[in-house]
């Protein structure tokens, strides 16, 4: 049973973009008031009609999906699903910030490469990059 989306600012109207609180509920076995409940406590936020009815949309019912997994499966409190919420955010922030920067240093490096290959001979006091030796211990 989908539900098309109304009122909302994200411009998708397709009918099989969500679903209702109880098809989800159903789906996943769970009282739908249990589904309020981690709206209240912040773990889910699904979107709303202009009649204010709650559009459960993929993005949603993944994190409900984990949400549970989390509770169920491996027996983590509401607080610690809380955590381990914000923890992927945070990492996955983290990803595309590296993401960013490795971007950022491929450029770089890719004008250095083209600077270099337009000069006929390397600047006489250029650093020149060795290869590591590999490590030898001492015996005493």
């Amino acid at each position: 049973m989908a539900a098309s989306r109304e009122g909302s600012g994200r411009g998708r109207t397709r009918r099989d973009d969500y679903v209702l609180i109880g098809v989800v509920a159903e789906r996943f076995r769970v009282h739908p008031q249990t589904l309020r409940l981690y709206e209240r406590e912040g773990l889910i936020c699904p979107p709303r009609s202009s009649g204010n009815t709650r559009l459960y949309d993929r993005e949603t019912v993944e994190r409900l999906e984990m949400i549970l997994t989390l509770t169920r499966d491996l027996g983590v409190n509401l607080a610690g699903v809380e955590v381990v919420l914000d923890l992927r955010a945070r990492l996955s922030k983290m990803e595309g910030e590296v993401e960013r920067l490795m971007e950022a240093f491929r450029s770089v490096a890719a004008e250095h490469a083209s600077r270099a290959a337009e000069r006929p001979h390397p600047p006489q006091n250029a650093l020149a990059l060795r290869p590591r030796a590999p490590l030898a211990r001492r015996t005493s």
